[in-house]
């Protein structure tokens, strides 16, 4: 027999009021907390990202840390993302230490990214495979207010309800590392040539993309026992929009993503603790925005206005999508962290005697490559530097959702083969998570080339990124085992 109509309002209404009762008392109340601080950097500084480093001039939306920190009554997490286009270990190091110290929170427990905005001045300093030449005035502001962010999330925890979700918007995605036809090449700075190029634009020879991008938007959100929306982590593998004018600091469409998934979620901004939304960067170390299949528009879009386009998707999709979570009383958590010693590139002895002539010749000679000079500087200083580098990774479990963390900038395959093996569903990884290695292809990249795989763009062993993903499924498999009795 079917329902009545009144018996079926009945019933809904019995499901919503349950979604939004509070924590039961058979156990420890799950809190969440949130916060942001501001992180702009000083003008006048350069602006990387790029080959050219104009000083910063304008300050288009300030750049931020935006923190969520969780509790299950034994377990305390936080995660931070910071706007910038990456942050050297030894900061990331210094807020994860200040933070634990004062907010109650294991190292271990502290992720911490950066979005890779290309519209940030630096936060590194010196070599990052061997640093020590101290940390510069904005390195050490940085750790502080990483820290700070992550102790006023702290001190905002509240009883909370946790849930997940994911979609997909493979739209925005295109993978920018093309092959080209069988026969055809492109110049390499270090004297040979490529069979893959990067953004080819309208190029005559490009045959197809040389890998895949991974469509899925995947998110963790919290919200207050009544309704009230207070975080979501959300994760996204795009490496950025751009847009932007000259000597323009900016947050990019993360910063957008933020503001937009509010305004969606109805959120009032004059409410303390204020909701805080987060775009963290997936694997997208091979991934753009940049369309170079479909005929240019015929107007190219004004400045931050593609940005503004496609976090306003975004946000939609994850506003409806949230709609739909279903919000738990409680979830498991748990983390992990591990150091995995890689070995670095070292320049072949050709490449070395290639940097020397280059950089014998005068400046105004021909050149091989635009940018042959540029990399046998780097050259010489990768045959200078140490045989091996330490690197952070970690896993962490919020109930049956897992999230990993890499210090690269990773490609879109890696990302999808942690998915498609890890045991926590969904899964998805933060890059450029505790520190900035440069780029991490997989194996099979190096012998096509392309500028991720140049020397200094690559700074590590080619079998890196199967080491890291064996090592995070290792770790995720521990997370996943039962607790002993």
């Amino acid at each position: 027999m079917k329902p009545t109509a009144p018996a079926r309002i009945a019933a809904l209404a019995a499901l919503a009021c349950a979604s939004i009762l509070p924590a039961r008392a058979d156990g420890p109340t799950f809190r969440a907390g949130a916060a942001i601080v501001d992180v702009t950097p000083f003008l006048d500084e350069p602006i990387i990202g790029n080959f050219a480093t104009p000083p910063a001039s304008y300050v288009h939306d300030p750049l931020h840390a935006r923190a969520l920190v969780l509790d299950d009554g034994s377990t305390r997490l936080a995660f931070v993302v910071v706007d910038s286009v990456g942050v050297a270990r030894e900061v990331f190091d210094e807020a994860r230490r200040l933070a634990s110290a004062k907010a109650g929170i294991p190292e271990a427990n502290i992720l911490g990214a950066a979005t890779h905005t290309h519209s940030a001045t630096s936060s590194r300093s010196g070599d990052d495979l061997e640093p020590g030449s101290g940390p510069s005035e904005y390195q050490k502001f940085l750790a502080r207010r990483i820290a700070d962010a992550i102790r006023l999330a702290a001190g905002n925890l509240a009883p909370a309800q946790v849930g997940w979700g994911t979609l997909d918007a493979p739209e925005h995605l295109f993978n920018r590392r093309w092959l080209l036809k069988p026969g055809e090449t492109v110049d390499d700075p270090f004297g040979g040539v490529d069979r893959a190029l990067m953004n080819p634009g309208r190029h005559p020879a490009k045959l197809e993309p040389a890998g895949p991008v991974d469509p899925q938007l995947a998110f963790l959100a919290v919200r207050a026992p009544d309704g009230r929306p207070i975080a979501v982590l959300a994760n996204y593998s795009l490496h950025y929009v751009g847009g932007v004018p000259e000597g323009h600091v900016s947050a990019d469409y993360f910063a957008v993503f933020a503001r937009k998934l509010g305004e969606r979620l109805g959120v009032d901004p004059l409410h303390q603790p204020s909701f805080v939304a987060i775009m963290s960067n997936g694997t997208s170390g091979d991934v753009n925005n940049i369309d170079t299949v479909s005929p240019p528009p015929a107007k190219p879009p004004a400045p931050y206005e593609q940005m503004t386009r496609v976090a306003d998707d975004l946000a939609g999709r994850v506003a409806e999508a949230y709609r739909g979570v279903a919000f738990r009383d409680r979830a498991a958590l748990a983390a992990t962290a591990r150091e995995l010693v890689l070995k670095t590139r070292k320049p072949t002895p050709e490449q070395l005697d290639y940097a020397r002539r280059v950089l014998e010749k005068p400046a105004d000679a021909p050149k091989h490559h635009g940018l042959e000079r540029f990399f046998a500087e780097w050259t010489l200083r990768m045959a200078a530097s140490p045989d091996e580098v330490s690197v952070r990774l970690q896993a962490v479990r919020v109930g049956d959702l897992g999230i990993a963390a890499i210090p690269f900038e990773v490609f879109a395959e890696t990302g999808l083969e942690i998915k498609a093996k890890s045991p926590f569903k969904p899964t998805f990884t933060m890059e450029l998570a505790n520190g900035v290695y440069n780029y991490l292809p997989t194996p099979r990249h190096f012998a096509l080339g392309g500028y991720e795989t140049w020397l200094g763009i690559n700074r590590v062993e080619p079998e890196a990124a199967p080491k890291i993903v064996a090592a995070l499924l290792e770790m995720f498999a521990g997370l996943a085992a039962p607790a002993s009795p």
